[in-house]
């Protein structure tokens, strides 16, 4: 008997209210620590912007509205890989009669987030007409949420690295009838989009990206350009003050995993010290993000007990065989470095690893430019697939 295929159904989440009762009741019955007199973020997450943001959490937050909102987005499980896989499949807007079909693009979100990083950007992409620009760049969407993140599965096993999360992708495009497409990705899902374009390149038209990562280089370091060296020297700086958290992550998640688990003041103050650090918000943190916009965000961690497997991640990444960090992709490459971002590479790293056919430099955004500036991000993906779209029906 052949093989049947998996089977996308559709997916809607609706929580149990005795969750949010007991998540409430933690919030305020929070212990708190003591913070050095106007420490504010100097030392990690600023005290009184967390009593503040778990307050509006405990007693104005309103989750069923916000999980709604979630909700008329096209949402579905499928099993891949053994693993219960969800994901966003948004189809695109009717293209003009005479223009190329609309392209497949799978986007890849990375931590500390899932889906929700690209939930403004998606309507943007599959009907660009409605919102002011060509409905020739309509696209396919999908938005999957990577193994032990959202709500997908958590694998009971080893976690997955970058490598074998760009395997599932590849065939949940199978399972929804893409044989070619376009991917793009940041932070995590950075590594993911490359690994897809490595690993597929005979189905991966061009991929897009929003950073290189953090370099890797076996060679001998005199081949390396002077401005390739003085960016070296810039991440290594970076990862001294900024890099705690990953060192955690990839030598003991399971140890941290116990107290974020356990308490949702914890839980958030891991994560919105990141929203501000890594966005284009100038140390205001609501400059990128509303309170929903975070708490959307830091409740769907606490609902699905996913901050833990999230962070061994990175304990799989750091895994990853440096032979395969030092591949160089042959895919037509782009790159979108939002002025914001973190360790934002140089051209001459982008041309060294990828075959590049575009670099720019948008004026605002920063490491979840898909959320804080949707518009800009939406007509950077249009602009760099442009010319890619006619080879996904080639």
């Amino acid at each position: 008997m052949a093989d049947i295929p998996p089977r996308p159904e559709p997916f809607l989440q609706r929580t149990d209210p005795a969750a949010i009762d007991d998540l409430r009741a933690r919030l305020r019955g929070t212990r708190w620590p003591d913070a050095p007199e106007d420490a504010g973020w100097s030392l990690g997450t600023d005290l009184t912007y967390l009593r503040e943001l778990v307050a509006y959490w405990a007693d104005e937050f309103d989750w069923s509205a916000r999980e709604a909102a979630l909700a008329r987005l096209p949402r579905f499980r499928v099993g891949i890989g053994g693993l219960g896989i969800h994901f966003v499949h948004a189809r695109a807007a009717a293209t003009p009669a005479g223009t190329a079909p609309a392209m497949p693009l799978v986007l890849c979100h990375g931590w500390p987030d899932s889906f929700w990083r690209y939930s403004k950007v998606i309507p943007l992409l599959t009907d660009p007409g409605a919102h002011g620009a060509d409905p020739a760049d309509a696209f396919d969407v999908v938005v999957p949420d990577m193994p032990g993140y959202g709500y997908s599965d958590r694998p009971s096993g080893p976690p997955l690295d970058t490598v074998a999360v760009a395997g599932l992708w590849a065939e949940l495009m199978s399972v929804l009838g893409y044989e070619r497409f376009g991917t793009s990705g940041g932070d995590m899902g950075s590594h993911v989009s490359r690994y897809l374009a490595l690993d597929h390149p005979d189905r991966v038209v061009a991929v897009h990206r929003t950073d290189a990562g953090v370099p890797v280089f076996t060679g001998d370091p005199a081949d390396l350009t002077p401005e390739e060296r003085a960016w070296f020297d810039e991440v290594t700086a970076w990862l001294a003050a900024e890099g705690g958290y990953g060192a955690m992550h990839r030598t003991k998640p399971q140890t941290a995993a116990f107290g974020l688990t356990d308490s949702p003041a914890g839980l958030a103050a891991w994560i919105v010290e990141k929203l501000l650090s890594w966005s284009d918000c100038g140390g205001d943190i609501e400059r990128s993000f509303t309170k929903d916009e975070i708490l959307t965000n830091v409740t769907l961690y606490w609902l699905t007990g996913t901050i833990g497997s999230s962070m061994r991640a990175y304990h799989a990444n750091a895994a990853i065989p440096r032979e395969q960090l030092t591949r160089r992709v042959d895919v037509p490459s782009g790159f979108s470095l939002f002025r914001g971002d973190v360790v934002r590479p140089v051209r001459a790293w982008l041309d060294r690893t990828a075959n590049v056919a575009r670099v720019t430099e948008p004026p605002r955004g920063g490491h979840f430019a898909p959320f804080e500036e949707p518009e800009l991000y939406a007509e950077e993906l249009r602009a760099f697939f442009r010319p890619y779209r006619a080879a996904v029906t080639g």
